[in-house]
């Protein structure tokens, strides 16, 4: 069982951080929108790119840096996009319907986002695939003992963020707040973008 605490402890140190992914999750459960698909499609990435760094995936990541390259500059570019979009309907007043209500996303709407935002980050697979795949397999025999509790961590996250936002959200029902909130998530996108195409990867 300390492969499994040591994979909770270690993801849960790694995903508390609020990126693009956090955000999304955060904004869709405070606007009770899509909430169980969206954390769903969060966790079940998660486990499965635990599961595969620890696999072995990490390594051939490591062996293609032409990869983190594409990745790098689709991440930037699906950033800016998004950044660019949100701004858009804030200043246009597109994110709220006539009474008020933040508009809500389609199911395919909210999937291709969080689909994007998951699998477009370079991050995501230092992180996951190659950092927490590297620690696990530290563990030998146990390794998937340490993929359980890694992934428990992102059940626990994302469920934890997503619901607890949509328990929230009715505290949050004044039109600014939604305006507020985009214009953030406009402002994060960008900031992400900008430290996506600078870092040192």
């Amino acid at each position: 069982m300390n492969a499994y605490w040591a994979g909770l402890a270690t993801s849960l140190g790694l995903i508390v951080a609020i990126g693009a992914q956090n955000a999304f999750v955060i904004r869709q459960g405070l606007a009770r929108n899509r909430v169980g698909l969206i954390v769903l499609v969060c966790a079940i990435s998660d486990s499965l790119l635990i599961a595969a760094g620890v696999g072995g995936l990490g390594a051939i990541v490591t062996a293609l840096p032409w990869l983190m390259v594409v990745l790098r500059w689709g991440g930037v570019a699906y950033l800016t996009w998004f950044g660019i979009n949100t701004a858009r309907s804030v200043l246009k007043n597109e994110t709220l319907k006539s009474d008020g209500s933040p508009v809500l996303l389609t199911a395919r709407q909210a999937l291709t986002t969080v689909l994007m935002l998951t699998y477009l980050n370079p991050h995501v697979y230092l992180d996951t695939v190659i950092f927490l795949g590297s620690i696990g397999n530290q563990f030998g025999a146990l390794r998937w003992w340490f993929v359980a509790g890694a992934a428990t961590a992102s059940w626990v996250w994302f469920t934890g963020i997503g619901y607890g936002a949509k328990a929230a959200s009715k505290l949050l029902a004044r039109p600014i707040f939604w305006k507020i909130l985009d214009t953030v998530i406009a402002l994060m996108m960008f900031t992400l973008a900008g430290i996506l195409a600078f870092a040192k990867l």
